[in-house]
């Protein structure tokens, strides 16, 4: 073997080995809250909906694995720089809702769902899985797979022995979610090693194809020590390995009489990094109910002696889009408080664009289905999880700039989001709300109306080492702000957000 082939040889180890080499960083990113989340459903992520009917038809491509790579340069320009991709599980076809099957009736927890997989590439699923992964890694963009909490009813057929039943024999819906059948756990003191063996398969193929982590949906329905099994099992292949638990400090029961309950604090001792704060229920708060929330999380969090995080679940898969709720003001009231609170932002695809995820053939018959379902069941003003349709956007251009806006000062400014102080401000309006983030000379102001029907005039707030040598930099909001001696004065108009930046005259 002559001296060139053996240099090749050797350099084609070394690149191997860097590949090999590459770390995980995601876990740290999360603790440090500077991991900024966006949730996309890779069915409809980059769906070619070429006739502009809003379903994917037969002649037309629906989201993969491979298309998915033309939108990652998008999400990069958004300081996304994390995707928590829901279920890439098969879906279940018998019982089901909608035409492609819910995303989160896994089939089963140990292959590839067939509608991810571009049909014409010669790479194979797991070749495709990990291309995605790959090249999302390329942008700096790490990846969380879900982890769906029950199975569909084709997966009870096949292997029973993972489902829990009743007197009858029969297998258990939980609360509405109808396409779905409980999971046999078992105990704290004997758990269901089918059901322990079928979830570390899954860990198995995630980590196989180079994911960074983990969202267990509902994981309030396994017992503590499943999750210490699962979470451990991880960890020994990948200690930066994250886990974030669908579980929230406002969820207090199980959806069934079948399943164990496991509190969100209890999912954080058996191993979890992160939970759903409270959130979103902004939409229903006053202004002291959100400042509450937000002392009570960053109190918690405080609590444990290993670090903990959370996202700031304002809009999520399960939520109807904020401009239904209460219109183009509140997403970009949402934006910004992703951008200025020191926790993880988190959002849906679509959002930034202000999609309202209505389609106009929702809950209509369908002309062809591939489950025994033929109606297009959707969820109105959420994201579509059921058929393949359009792919996410809204073409709000006022919303998507202050999304670009929003999150490009959250990354410039990072140590003041991050590791700066938060300090509530009173208003004396229960509908307005109003905290300062500082560190060190940085520091800025964020103010907001929760009536998101009516203005709220004459606010006045007292802001401390207020003086004439400090200059107010209006980031967003109208440009109504006065500055009297030591206190800020403006009026907000309804769902108005104003984040003022803080700056020292030189003279």
């Amino acid at each position: 073997m002559n001296k060139k082939i053996l240099t090749f040889i050797f350099l084609l180890s070394l690149c191997n080995v860097c590949h090999a080499g590459e770390k995980n960083d995601l876990r740290s990113l999360f603790l440090n809250n500077k991991a900024n989340i966006c949730a996309i459903n890779l069915r409809t992520f980059n769906a070619k909906d070429t006739n502009g009917n809003e379903i994917i038809d037969k002649n037309e491509e629906s989201g993969n694995f491979l298309n998915a790579v033309e939108r990652l340069d998008e999400l990069k320009k958004l300081n996304i720089n994390t995707v928590h991709v829901l279920p890439i599980t098969p879906t279940g076809r018998l019982k089901a809702l909608g035409t492609a099957g819910s995303l989160y009736a896994a089939e089963n927890f140990w292959s590839i769902n067939p509608q991810l997989v571009d049909k014409n590439s010669e790479l194979n699923d797991m070749e495709q899985a990990r291309r995605f992964v790959d090249e999302c890694h390329k942008r700096g963009i790490r990846v969380i797979i879900d982890l769906p909490s029950c199975g569909a009813y084709d997966l009870f057929l096949t292997h029973p022995e993972l489902f829990i039943k009743d007197s009858r024999q029969c297998s258990i819906v939980p609360t509405d979610w109808t396409d779905v059948r409980l999971f046999k756990t078992g105990s704290n003191k004997r758990l269901n090693q089918d059901l322990i063996d079928a979830h570390k398969k899954f860990v198995d193929m995630v980590l196989d194809i180079g994911a960074d982590g983990i969202r267990a949906d509902v994981a309030t329905i396994k017992p503590f020590n499943f999750w210490v099994n699962i979470i451990n099992y991880a960890r020994t292949k990948d200690p930066q390995f994250m886990f974030l638990a669908e579980a929230s400090d406002s969820w207090r029961e199980p959806p069934s009489v079948y399943a164990p309950f496991t509190p969100y604090d209890k999912l954080l001792q058996a191993g979890f990094d992160g939970y759903y704060g409270s959130f979103f229920n902004l939409k229903d708060w006053n202004a002291q109910d959100f400042i509450e929330h937000i002392k009570f999380n960053l109190s918690f969090l405080n609590s444990y002696k290993e670090p903990k995080s959370v996202i700031l679940s304002f809009t999520t898969h399960d939520e109807v889009s904020p401009i239904l709720l209460h219109g183009e003001n509140f997403s970009i009231m949402i934006s910004w408080l992703n951008a200025t609170l020191p926790f993880n932002p988190y959002c849906i695809d679509g959002f930034f664009s202000g999609d309202t995820y209505l389609y106009k053939w929702a809950n209509t018959k369908a002309s062809r289905s591939e489950t025994d379902d033929d109606y297009y069941f959707v969820h109105r003003g959420k994201m579509d999880l059921f058929n393949f349709s359009r792919k996410p956007e809204g073409g709000n251009e006022n919303i998507l700039n202050n999304f670009k806006i929003a999150y490009n000062f959250r990354q410039n400014n990072i140590d003041l989001i991050t590791k700066g102080d938060f300090n509530p401000i009173k208003t004396n309006n229960d509908k307005v709300f109003a905290f300062s983030r500082s560190l060190k000379n940085s520091k800025i102001i964020v103010l907001g109306n929760l009536d998101f029907k009516n203005p709220q005039n004459g606010i006045s707030i007292k802001v401390r080492n207020l003086n004439k040598k400090i200059e107010l930099d209006l980031l967003t909001g109208n440009d109504n702000v006065k500055l009297v001696k030591n206190k800020i004065h403006t009026d907000l108009n309804p769902g108005e957000i104003k984040v003022i930046q803080l700056k020292k005259i030189i003279s």
